[in-house]
């Protein structure tokens, strides 16, 4: 749909920031892009502006309850919550998207970047915000969201509030206006995961596929599996070679790679083909050796570099590690093949090396065959080989296209 049958929305408190979002408006309309003006806003009594175009009260009828559980709050961080929900739902409707910004403090930040995420991949965004310069994981998460520090707060034009947000604007507007030149290759996306430690198996997974697929690989440290995964939900992929789950282990004992315990469920209700591995399940990721907790001191750690020390993942976390993988599986509604190299799961995990333990490696084995519901859509491969070796690749390779085929 070219940008001139599109819109850009721009969302908001306009009972605190209709100056604000008002000017980013009308420079957007001055580029000669349709803009949606959207109200968020909580405040008791209050009710939208003639000019805006969809109201707040509009905005939390969309809430999964009915608009009175929006609006009845007093408690702004109450409304606020309930707000963010009828938000999204509202999002998800949306046809006519060109583009979508917001600005204001931490409380529209939270807000309007749940919208922000709610939308695909590709799709502009932008949001100004005054907690732009810190810790923006928790608003921007696995999505292209573009964040601007405001600099000043948000309370009101002047000379400095002016030229940021008018320099967001008109990023919205080139992000909506310009096509992005298409790749010279149509072949199909296929995600994979991968660590250090797992690269020369993907790099010879990459090696078999890339003739046929655009493999897009992502690293495993949190945010690589959530963003792997949003791209699945956003129809941008054909499916994934999960190769590296080993964010499973940080979510069980608490490193700081975890992708939360939502992992996989993007992958399971897209209902795309899925091969899946133990890459790294044999360690948790920490930072530096002093921010390793107490109650690990006596662990079997390794200092991967003067950031990063792993942990050897023990019997109970392995236990607990198949348990959670095989239950999420059991959700899928595509094919599922999950590959068990019993050699170990990777380069620390040989024989040899500082973190071989087939022990615990059994142990997760036999957590996945109590809790896998096995069928003709999903199944468990046991193989007698290591996660690196070339013929485990290969096996990679074929499970993905006897299963791919099906369905591609």
């Amino acid at each position: 749909m070219p940008y001139n049958t599109k819109k850009a929305y721009i969302i908001g408190t306009y009972d605190t920031k209709a100056d604000e979002l008002l000017y980013i408006a009308g420079l957007i309309r001055n580029s000669g892009i349709d803009t949606c003006l959207v109200d968020v806003s909580t405040s008791p009594n209050y009710s939208s502006a003639e000019n805006i175009d969809i109201s707040c009260a509009k905005v939390a009828s969309f809430h999964p309850k009915s608009e009175k559980e929006v609006l009845r709050h007093s408690d702004r961080g109450e409304a606020l919550a309930e707000m963010k929900i009828a938000l999204q739902n509202f999002v998800h409707k949306l046809e006519d998207v060109g583009g979508m910004i917001g600005a204001g403090g931490s409380g529209n930040t939270d807000l309007v970047s749940a919208a922000l995420r709610a939308l695909p991949i590709g799709t502009p965004k932008v949001m100004v915000s005054t907690v732009g310069s810190g810790d923006v994981a928790p608003y921007i998460g696995p999505n292209d969201i573009a964040m601007v520090y405001s600099v000043t707060d948000v309370a009101g034009l002047n000379s400095i509030s002016r030229r940021v947000l008018g320099n967001a604007a008109h990023a919205l507007s080139g992000m909506i206006k310009n096509n992005i030149p298409q790749s010279n290759t149509s072949k199909p996306a296929l995600g994979m995961t991968m660590f250090g430690v797992t690269t020369q198996c993907v790099d010879q997974l990459r090696e078999k596929l890339d003739k046929i697929y655009d493999c897009l690989v992502f690293h495993a440290t949190g945010v690589g599996g959530q963003s792997m995964e949003k791209l699945a939900e956003s129809n941008l992929l054909v499916g994934t070679i999960d190769v590296t789950t080993t964010e499973v282990c940080d979510l069980i004992a608490g490193g700081v790679f975890s992708a939360g315990p939502d992992r996989f469920d993007r992958l399971a209700k897209s209902g795309l083909p899925y091969v899946g591995s133990c890459g790294a399940l044999d360690m948790v990721n920490f930072g530096a050796l002093d921010t390793v907790p107490g109650k690990y001191k006596d662990r079997n750690l390794y200092i991967h570099n003067a950031n990063v020390t792993l942990m050897r993942t023990n019997k109970d976390e392995c236990r607990k590690i198949g348990e959670f993988i095989a239950k999420k599986l059991n959700t899928f509604t595509g094919p599922v093949r999950f590959i068990f190299p019993e050699k170990g799961f990777s380069l620390l995990d040989s024989k040899d090396q500082q973190f071989y333990d087939p022990e615990a490696n059994n142990i997760l084995l036999d957590s996945l065959r109590a809790n896998l519901k096995e069928s003709a859509k999903i199944q468990l491969i046991i193989l007698p080989l290591h996660i690196n070796d070339y013929e485990f690749s290969e096996a990679l390779s074929q499970n993905w296209n006897s299963i791919a085929g099906e369905m591609i």
